[in-house]
């Protein structure tokens, strides 16, 4: 199995404004989002940084529960 990209977390939340995640709120640089069924996450936005795979790999599948290729169809 290939290894997840390695994005930004603006990429990101555009990702998960496609699943249906709203911004809740942001404290510092973590942004806080729920979607309407009750899952939420939490991503770090460090500008010029990219997200750390095992970070990404996470959310992916605990916070926003889809599975890796649903999320490589959404990049």
């Amino acid at each position: 199995m290939a290894k997840l990209p390695q994005i930004s977390a603006i990429e990101f939340l555009k990702i998960l404004n496609k699943t249906g995640f709203k911004v809740l709120r942001q404290v510092g640089s973590h942004i806080f989002l729920k979607h309407d069924d009750g899952r939420t996450t939490t991503v770090p936005n460090h500008p010029g940084e990219k997200l750390d795979r095992g970070l990404l790999n996470k959310i992916l599948k605990k916070d926003i529960q889809i599975s890796r290729e649903e999320f490589e169809k959404l990049l």
